[in-house]
Formats: C-alpha cells, structure tokens, sequence
C-alpha cells in the first residue's frame, strides 16, 4: 500500500474541549503530529499576551492546528460524495489544515511585529526546508511538499481547497473562534458550526453556503467581530503587547551599543537582532525561552530593560486612555517632551498603539488586500453574495472599525516630584486642561 493510502491499524483520538474528539486514521497525519517542528506548537500560546487579561488562556498552537484539521477533516468527509469535489485532495486538505499555523513564533503577531517577520513565510520554510516535516511529506509524492506550502500560501491551483483553509468563513477562523471563547470564558464567539458544515458546499473555486444556513453564517459574522473586540484588542493586553515590543526594542538598542555588557548575553535572539535569521534559529525559539530572558533580564544593569522585564513578568502594565492621533497630536508632542523632563524615556514609556478590524467584506476589484465574498446556494441553484441577502451582514459589510490608545506608566507619573510637572502631565493625559 502507497504512504499516502496507508491507515493506523486502530483510529487515534485526542480529546477537546471543542469538538468533543480529534479522529486520526491516516498514518501521514499522525507522523506529522509527532514531529519535533510540529510538537514545537505546544510551548507557543495561541493568544499570545492575552493570559494577562483572560487568565484561562492558556492553550497552544498545538490544540489550535488540532482543532482546524478536525473540521477539515469533517469537512472533506461531508464532500467525500459531492459533486465537484475532487476526492484525491482530500489528503492535501488535511495537511495544510494541520501545518497552516506551523511557523507562528513565541507571542505571535507581537513577536512578528518586533522583528518583521511573516509565520506564514516560516511555515513556508518548515515544510519545504531540511525537516522532519519535509521528510514525511515527501514520502507522498516529490511535490507533495510544494502543494501543501502552495495552500498555505493561498497560490495553490484550486482555489477550492485553499478557501477551506483561508477565506472568510474557513476552518482556521471556525476553529479559533471557539477555542479562544471556551478558553477565555466569554460567550462571544459562540455560534452553531454542526449547522454550517451541514450546509456547506463545495463549487468550482470556493465553499459555498446553502441559503436555508444563512443565518448560521450571521451569527458566526457577529461572534468573530464581538470576539475581535471583546478579547483580541482588548486594552489590557495590547498593554503587555507594547510592553513586549518595547524589550526587544531595548535588547536590540544595547546589542547594538558595543559598551554595554549584558549579564545574559541574549544568545538566542542574536541573529533577529542583526536581520539574518536562519531556521534553525526560529525553530530554537519558544514561550519558555522567551520568558527565560525577560526572568533574568530583570536583574539587568540597564534601567529601562529591567523596569520593562520586570513589569512583563509581573504584570505591571501600562494604563491607557483613549487617543485621538489626529486632533491630539499637539497635545502628544507636548506629552513626549514632559516626559523627557521628567527623565521617563518617552521611546519606551509613551506608546500610541492602534488596532482595526474590516469584520466582512465583499469582493472589491483593485484594493490591495481583495476579500473573496461568503455566497449563498439560493434554491434556483444561482449564487447569492451574501451582504445582499443579509441586512445584518450589509450592515457592516466593507466597515472598518479602528481604535487607538495612548499608554503609558502610571507609578512612574506619580513619582514624578515636581507637582507642577506631575500635574501638567496627568491634566493632559485625562483630558483636564
């Protein structure tokens, strides 16, 4: 029997908290669970900073990738009798579903952000590099490799197993969605999925959505934009966000300054530092190491590195307010001057940071990032988008909601012993002049 056909002798199963049970039958999938590259995801959180705001965050990438493969799986079963449903890509399917988030780094998008980075480029990089991964991939066929990386990368040929991966109603997003509400414990991100993977359809180029479904789709439109804004921008854990970007921020100024000696040389993060990151580095990184440096980056002798490990660690986060750029931005600058009065380095301590969100959108021909629409199966056998049918969805359709908080160090404000200049600052910040 070919590697690609072959099936465990007994089906595996992981129990979730989401779906109950992830079934693994196929020898490929379960090799690739046990990888070193893949093993890796469980010492990666999937919400990053968000445990400082939502104590029961916790859970990893790993559960995640899980958790997204299930559905897939699910969902190719479904097809399995479908017409236009191509049953040899089911393998494929389920692949890229498992692998899709294989390069995320330590904190996600915070660490991304720092250091300009793009995961997906990484996962890219795992599947096709010198890896366990790329070893059992290839065992499928020579390019298997290739058509799993071309999915993730959305340049894959049939657009029909790419949108099962990314598009506007996936299994990524299905997944995450649920997984970050049960875990942070808000009800937000609640919404029926047995009922639209019911309806789900397969099409020349994309899932489709039988009409009689179509509020199963509202209401997961409504979970992911409350759950956007309930949890994901949530003020107190863009705090620790900034706060993380702004160690490494410092880490990379004193690498950078040949006078200054770290009592741990940050080893690990050399290569980032200096732009050359090979992927045996990124592989090296995870939560733990990261936390490690900030543990002892605490007692360094620079003042700024230390406050800001010292506050990551122990939860002394910035407070906030909100911050217009535009109409505030004379009051900023005074801001930033006051600070450096009152020897609080306002690179570090004086953050604006800026969150948006375009909850659904329809296919706009041009625009640099082109969103290809929800459609509806209507009873005619015609295709429906789905903003058109919908009011709840045209009601928000093409809207993007953007915030923006200024933060900034409370404490050391109030340390601050010239009243006059304590006073000016706190007038300002709180809207008191």
């Amino acid at each position: 029997m070919a590697y690609k056909d072959e099936q465990l002798i007994e089906e595996k199963v992981f129990k979730d908290p989401v779906h109950r049970y992830i079934h693994v039958r196929d020898r490929v999938i379960w090799d690739l669970i046990a990888t070193p590259e893949f093993q890796r995801l469980r010492r990666i959180k999937q919400l990053g900073t968000t445990n400082l705001t939502f104590h029961g965050a916790e859970h990893s990438r790993f559960n995640h990738s899980l958790g997204v493969y299930e559905i897939v799986r699910r969902i190719t079963t479904n097809f399995a009798d479908r017409e236009r449903w191509d049953r040899e890509q089911r393998l494929l399917c389920l692949c890229a579903a498992l692998l899709h988030d294989l390069g995320h780094g330590p904190f996600s998008h915070s660490f991304e952000k720092v250091f300009k980075l793009d995961h997906e480029q990484f996962t890219q990089q795992i599947i096709l590099g010198s890896t366990k991964v790329n070893e059992i991939l290839k065992k499928v066929s020579a390019d298997f490799p290739v058509k799993v990386a071309d999915v993730i990368a959305k340049t894959y040929s049939d657009k029909l197993v790419v949108s099962l991966i990314s598009s506007q109603i996936d299994a990524d997003r299905m997944d995450y969605l649920q997984r970050d509400a049960y875990f942070t414990g808000v009800s937000y991100g609640h919404f029926d999925m047995e009922r639209i993977l019911r309806v789900m359809r397969p099409m020349d180029d994309q899932v489709v959505i039988k009409s009689t479904g179509m509020h199963a789709v509202e209401d997961y439109i409504m979970s992911r934009y409350q759950m956007y804004w309930q949890v994901y921008f949530h003020p107190v854990t863009r705090s620790a966000e900034v706060i993380l970007s702004k160690i490494f921020q410092r880490a990379k100024v004193l690498y950078e300054d040949e006078s200054y000696q770290f009592q741990l040389e940050p080893t690990h993060f050399i290569s980032f530092f200096e732009e050359k990151v090979q992927l045996s580095d990124y592989l090296k990184l995870d939560d733990m190491i990261v936390y490690y440096y900030f543990q002892q980056w605490q007692e360094e002798k620079d003042a700024i590195l230390a406050d800001l490990s010292y506050r990551f660690i122990n939860r002394h986060l910035f407070k906030y307010v909100e911050y217009n750029p535009d109409p505030q931005i004379n009051a900023g600058m005074e801001l930033y001057q006051l600070f450096k009065k009152a020897g609080i380095d306002p690179d570090y301590y004086l953050v604006v940071d800026s969150s948006s969100d375009l909850p659904y959108d329809f296919y706009r021909p041009g625009e640099e990032e082109e969103r290809l629409p929800i459609h509806l199966l209507m009873p005619d056998g015609g295709l429906k988008e789905l903003s058109r049918h919908s009011d709840i969805v045209e009601a928000i359709s093409g809207k993007k909601r953007t915030d923006h908080k200024l933060y900034f160090p409370k404490d050391s404000i109030q340390r601050i012993e010239d009243p006059d200049l304590k006073k000016r600052i706190l007038d300002i910040l709180y809207g008191k002049e």
